[in-house]
């Protein structure tokens, strides 16, 4: 296992290696450019979110989309993904982290404009959509869309399945001595009792979860702020300073600092908002929405509530916490899991119970949007024959990953994310006409209102 999980390091050091970083970083920015700050329409886009177009079509309304989206994003990354982060990259991580969530807006919404519109209608009447498809149909690119299709799979294992299921047994058993295994059966029945329902029940329990657990957790990470108030404002100083800082790391070359605060608050911040993999815009597809622009904009919003605020607020909690124990704590010396128990153990008697239970929402939650996202890809490769083995196997895998060693699941998370995003990436920039025409016509003309029927197929 050890052999296994250095091999898995090494692999995801290469996947996320410069040129992974300049591709993303540099579509955030080409599309932030090219829809000229598309996210100054967060307002709107929070605004739609709260309607409904029950006479469009979709198989679920708009804001049920966003709550499967957000369950997905609104994860583990936000508490043991911000702190593993701060840890490996230091403070200066969390700047990065959230400097993708800003610029991530105007990709996230892309990827799910170009979802809705190249969405298709099967012979029984169900809606199906994603990158896969925009790249079939928009690019003509049958076999990039089929190693998308593949990727978010193995994704939808990493990301949404392993990694969630090992944060809440590592955290069970650190603070409560609870044993990995009785995690992982817990969280097995619990799933696999919701996913028997289909799209249509775990939309119902995102809706009902997704804005009590963002509530409940915010909430606790304001009063650990109230509690720490006077490191806040060297946890954010330190926070700008260590993104800019240029000397060596550990003895490495020069900007060695600088790079693994971008490595891994970039890396988190894709793990936590998920904007240029093309996993959100997956479940969009699906949504009862006029146009594409709608929806994309609802879509957009995601990655606002996900990285620019909840992120944004773990980071600063967490650090403030550390150096209100230490003021010269050395980051490194920390096991993420530490990071999250030493910040909500501010919290007089309950701290650590506030934080088992976001937790365990936070993971199931995520759970449930990523199986929707693993089911979706499995039907686009081998149809719904297929689609009974990938359920079965899905909710075991939560077991395994109970069980696994964190490092190895972190690290293989960030391996599948990195090769999903890949061929997202080349979609958006070979279709941004596309994204720019169609916001043009929805969006800057004033017909945000207008119905546009998907092609059938």
């Amino acid at each position: 296992m050890e052999l296994l999980a250095d091999i898995i390091a090494k692999i995801d050091s290469f996947v996320w290696g410069p040129p992974l970083l300049i591709m993303l970083v540099g579509v955030h920015l080409f599309l932030t450019v090219k829809l000229k700050f598309i996210q100054r329409y967060i307002p709107l886009g929070i605004k739609l979110s709260l309607k409904k177009d029950s006479d469009a079509d979709g198989d679920i309304s708009q804001f049920g989309a966003l709550a499967i989206a957000l369950a997905a994003t609104i994860g583990t990354g936000n508490i043991i993904g911000v702190a593993t982060a701060i840890v490996l990259g230091g403070p200066g991580a969390v700047f990065w982290c959230w400097l993708s969530g800003v610029l991530g807006i105007a990709t996230k919404y892309s990827e799910s404009l170009l979802s809705l519109k190249y969405r298709i209608t099967d012979s029984s009447g169900k809606i199906h959509g994603g990158p896969m498809y925009a790249i079939e149909r928009g690019m003509n690119k049958k076999f990039l869309a089929v190693l998308f299709a593949i990727f978010t799979v193995a994704a939808s294992f990493g990301i949404g399945n392993l990694a969630q299921s090992n944060a809440v047994a590592s955290f069970s058993h650190e603070a409560f001595g609870i044993a990995p295994w009785i995690s992982g059966v817990a969280e097995t029945i619990l799933i696999g009792l919701v996913v028997l329902g289909g799209i249509k029940s775990i939309s119902k329990v995102c809706s009902a979860l997704v804005p009590f657990m963002a509530v409940f957790y915010i909430s606790g990470c304001l009063i650990i702020l109230c509690l720490c108030s006077s490191t806040v404002p060297a946890a954010i100083s330190l926070i700008i300073t260590e993104a800019f800082n240029f000397k060596s790391a550990a003895g490495g070359i020069v900007g060695g600092g600088i790079m693994l605060s971008m490595r891994y608050g970039i890396a988190r911040g894709l793990f936590s908002n998920e904007s240029g993999m093309g996993s959100a815009p997956i479940i969009a597809a699906n949504a009862k929405t006029r146009n594409p622009v709608r929806q994309a904009l609802i879509s957009s919003t995601g990655t606002f509530w996900d990285t620019v605020c909840v992120c944004a607020i773990t980071g600063i909690t967490q650090i403030a916490a550390i150096l209100k124990l230490d003021p010269n704590a050395d980051f490194a010396k920390f096991q993420p899991e530490e990071l999250a128990k030493i910040a909500f153990n501010n919290i007089p008697h309950c701290g650590l119970i506030l934080l088992s239970i976001a937790l365990t929402i936070f993971a199931c939650t995520t759970i449930l949007g990523w199986f929707c996202y693993g089911e979706e890809a499995i039907h686009y490769l081998g149809g719904k024959k297929a689609l009974h083995v990938f359920r079965v196997v899905f909710v075991i895998m939560i077991y395994f990953g109970a069980v696994s060693k964190l490092e190895a699941v972190w690290n293989f998370s960030d391996i599948a994310n990195g090769l999903m995003a890949i061929p997202n990436i080349i979609c958006l920039f070979a279709l941004y006409k596309v994204i720019v025409a169609e916001t043009d016509k929805y969006l800057k003309s004033g017909s945000i209102d207008d119905y546009q029927t998907p092609d059938q197929n």
